[in-house]
């Protein structure tokens, strides 16, 4: 059983404008507790006007990032400089600009053999996230894209139920799109986050959301909603009415998992 929060927006950099600021108002809020603060960020379109977003803010407001660590929820297995890179995407609009120390950032080493980079992604996160549900580690916060079929992370639909249900904390898959070859978080590390935020924008995924948020979707998001106790989704994409005027819905059944 879960809950999301739907936020809609008329464009994508409102989009984008919005997250950023919540966030960052989030982190000054975390800045009072003690130890690290642990994120993971996601590639695509509307992860770079966020990213962008994020940096002005954070000049505009001369915040201090100097406790977050930097993750990524996937990764395609291509160098880092390769302009397929969720790493180099965030590299050039956020970590670059703003100089984020090297000790920092846990990039997922795409151009290594993918279990060698998975199980060292896996590694890398254990040692700064505290220990969470089910024995994952616990991510602050997870931002998702959300693709045109409803994928999120490089969490596609047909995967096998013992893919699904694998305990590793990033695994290898093979992609139906192009580059085909890539690094994710699975769905109980996900699970285990403090906090997951779906950035949703783009050309035809409308119909892709609207489905992930009814009780019967079985989109890659609709299992992450079922499966958490409670998602925050910002979206610019058009959706019928019962959406629009029902800003906190809440799921129920599917997951497989278990519940929360």
């Amino acid at each position: 059983m879960g809950t999301y929060d739907l936020l809609t927006f008329g464009d994508e950099e409102a989009l984008a404008q919005t997250a950023a600021a919540q966030w960052l108002k989030q982190l000054e809020t975390a800045g009072r507790r003690a130890g690290p603060y642990c994120v993971a960020l996601s590639g695509g379109r509307i992860a770079r006007r966020f990213l962008l977003a994020v940096r002005d803010q954070v000049r505009a407001r001369r915040l201090d990032l100097g406790r977050v660590h930097f993750f990524w929820g996937d990764e395609r297995c291509v160098p880092p400089d390769n302009p397929e890179s969720n790493f180099g995407l965030a590299n050039e609009c956020l970590l670059g600009p703003l100089g984020i120390a090297g000790g920092q950032v846990h990039r997922i080493r795409g151009e290594a053999l993918p279990e060698a980079a998975a199980a060292e992604a896996e590694a890398g996160l254990r040692r700064i996230a505290p220990p969470g549900k089910g024995g994952q580690p616990a991510l602050d916060l997870v931002f998702l894209g959300m693709g045109e079929e409803g994928h999120v992370a490089s969490l596609f639909a047909g995967e096998a139920e013992e893919l699904r249900a694998s305990p590793a904390v990033y695994r290898p898959v093979t992609a139906p799109k192009p580059p085909p070859r890539r690094i994710t978080l699975g769905y109980p590390a996900i699970r285990a986050a403090g906090q997951v935020w779906v950035l949703a924008s783009g050309p035809g995924k409308a119909a892709a959301l609207r489905q992930s948020l009814t009780p019967a979707g079985n989109t890659p998001l609709a299992r992450v909603l079922r499966q958490r106790r409670h998602t925050r989704i910002l979206t610019d994409l058009a959706l019928d009415a019962i959406f629009q005027k029902n800003r906190r819905l809440h799921l129920t059944g599917g997951g497989s998992d278990g519940k929360e």
